[in-house]
């Protein structure tokens, strides 16, 4: 039986190689963009985010089986803040319904970026639901790169603080995480391409098993997480980064 799934970033890079094997394996992709998508739409506004979840319960009938994000800006700025934090945790908690109606699952984008120094304040009013403030912390941000790992440690922070409450586990909803490494996509190329950015990358992000990954890897981990399958697991962040995470973090702490 097909199952209706809910996907952001449809049209480029991660979230294009996850459709594809969404389709491959017969369910039906309900695409949101802000070009080349089922559902278009701007995820740097919350008029844009209400749009985007209007447009999925329209065409999912209320009933979601899944809802993979991956929309998100790797450039530096404050509209960072808007894509990749608010642009997740609004459109889950507004299509919270429709996935408790189908006892569906949620998987998210995280980063191995999440783990990096990041700016408190960010994190801080993003968690806080304060847009405002959170644009206002990135605007005022004295390394703009500290922007981009903020919104990632906010996401992963928001989504263990709703994984066990009533409306997610108690409505049999799992939400979890996939953080990437480096993968090949558009939006790093220009960065592998330049020796010296490649450097730091490889320096920021050391990935001994296997190099950068392909974006099917991801895609095939977030299709897990929101498989059938996947009846216990909720809360956890999945690093799918080549041995990045467990080279740069201390081994006890666990």
């Amino acid at each position: 039986m097909s199952r209706k799934v809910a996907l952001t970033g449809s049209a480029a890079g991660i979230g294009a190689a996850t459709a594809a094997l969404l389709r491959e394996r017969g369910d039906e992709v309900i695409g949101v963009d802000i070009r080349d998508a089922d559902v278009v739409a701007d995820l740097s506004t919350p008029e844009g985010r209400q749009a985007a979840i209007a447009g999925v319960l329209e065409r999912c009938g209320g009933e979601l089986d899944g809802l993979i994000t991956v929309a998100g800006l790797s450039q530096a700025g404050p509209p960072q803040v808007s894509v990749n934090y608010f642009g997740t945790v609004d459109l889950v908690t507004g299509l919270q319904p429709a996935l408790a109606a189908a006892r569906g699952k949620v998987a998210l984008v995280g980063s191995i970026a999440g783990t990096q120094p990041n700016s408190p304040d960010i994190v801080a009013a993003c968690l806080a639901g304060d847009e405002a403030a959170a644009l206002e912390a990135a605007a005022a941000a004295s390394h703009p790169t500290a922007i981009y790992p903020s919104t990632k440690s906010a996401v992963a922070q928001w989504m263990r603080s709703v994984a066990a409450t009533p409306e997610f586990a108690g409505a049999g909803i799992p939400i979890n995480a996939v953080a990437p490494g480096v993968v090949l996509t558009a939006m790093s190329a220009g960065l592998i391409s330049d020796p010296e950015w490649k450097k730091i990358m490889d320096q920021a992000v050391p990935m001994p098993l296997n190099g950068y990954s392909e974006p099917e890897v991801i895609g095939n981990a977030l299709l897990w997480l929101i498989a059938p399958e996947n009846t216990h697991m909720t809360g956890q962040v999945i690093y799918v980064d080549g041995g990045a995470e467990v080279s740069l973090r201390p081994h006890d702490l666990f």
